[in-house]
């Protein structure tokens, strides 16, 4: 039995309140999901800004009654510190997550990034920290280790970010290392490495490569890939993130805190047998999709090659991916069946009797 086992039989007997920034989102839903089905209380925030009500209405529907009933939620943005304050009153853990993510936007936008990634992220640190939370795990970025071309990327060492993202994000590593030393308050930061799986979104203008593709060879559009195709990336599926996040914020080894960590898989596969992949999964689902790639301009801000060392996690948060990248792409492709299936089922026109309410 892996550490995180263990802990997934464990934690239902000792419930806990956890809070999750960004829980309309991707990541956040997801974790959502699992930290309701072990029975734990859950605050969550968002103010929907690239997060969706469809999300928090999925878990809903998969949970049950009496684990829906302990989530809590509130609106708000983390740009607001009495938001935060809000959120962070009365928990155990915090798992933030809630950003805006994306290079070409941290590109077309640089202040509103700022603002979400670097100020939202502070107002975080002193509400929980004020509140006495006993973690705070929080979604650091690969984008972290920039211009270094060192594979794979170990923790210790990175170069010059490439991006304004990058910026916020290793911004967010040195504010959370300053309140870790200077009022011992802990904190873990996740490197999170090209994380996919249901419900990310596939549509918008910085949608991630693999919801986006998977759209594009549904609907029959074109794919189009960013310079050559032989960039390289560490796909890792949602549920590998969870799990570190969980592990993360219940350590009770004194060294594993007021660390870093790269969430990935260990491995790395280029955008060409990305598209591959993915093509031939959906043949296995009898969609037979009539595309060939498109190849343009290299994107600005991209680092060519990246791939996660996982030892450091492994070793000290007990971390074991439950989800290579070909177990991913399977659960995420028929999510996006069911839910491409869905959005064409007939609607009924009855209204429910409070519709107008």
């Amino acid at each position: 039995m892996t550490p995180y086992q263990q802990l997934l039989q464990d934690l239902p007997r000792a419930p806990k309140t956890w809070l999750i920034t960004g829980a309309a989102g991707f990541i956040g839903s997801n974790l959502l999901e699992t930290l309701l089905t072990l029975d734990q209380t859950v605050v969550g925030l968002d103010n929907f800004a690239t997060g969706h009500q469809r999300n928090l209405d999925e878990v809903r529907s998969v949970v049950t009654r009496e684990q829906w009933a302990r989530f809590a939620f509130l609106k708000g943005d983390i740009r607001e510190l009495e938001d935060c304050r809000r959120a962070c009153n009365g928990v155990d853990y915090v798992l933030h997550q809630a950003a805006l993510g994306s290079v070409p936007r941290s590109l077309a936008d640089p202040i509103t990034s700022n603002a979400t990634n670097i100020d939202g992220f502070l107002n975080m640190l002193v509400a929980a920290r004020d509140e006495g939370v006993k973690s705070f795990v929080y979604a650091a970025s690969s984008s972290t280790y920039g211009d270094h071309p060192g594979l794979p990327k170990v923790e210790d060492t990175i170069g010059k970010p490439l991006s304004p993202y990058a910026v916020t994000k290793y911004v967010n590593e040195l504010y959370a290392d300053v309140f870790a030393r200077s009022y011992g308050f802990t904190t873990i930061g996740l490197r999170y490495f090209n994380v996919f799986g249901r419900r990310q979104d596939p549509d918008g203008a910085y949608a991630a490569v693999i919801p986006k593709w998977t759209a594009a060879l549904l609907k029959g559009d074109t794919v189009y890939i960013n310079g050559d195709g032989e960039t390289s990336r560490d796909f890792c599926y949602v549920a590998n993130a969870v799990q570190a996040n969980i592990l993360a914020a219940t350590t009770s080894n004194p060294e594993a805190r007021n660390q870093v960590y790269n969430v990935a898989v260990g491995d790395r596969t280029t955008l060409n047998t990305l598209f591959l992949m993915l093509r031939n999964n959906l043949l296995t689902h009898d969609v037979s999709p009539n595309v060939r790639p498109t190849y343009r301009e290299f994107r600005a801000g991209d680092v060519r090659h990246s791939q996660a060392a996982t030892e450091k996690a492994q070793s000290l948060l007990g971390y074991a991916p439950s989800h290579t990248l070909e177990q991913g792409i399977a659960e995420a492709v028929d999510w996006y069946l069911r839910r491409l299936k869905a959005s064409k089922a007939p609607q009924s026109c009855v209204a429910s009797p409070d519709a107008s309410s």
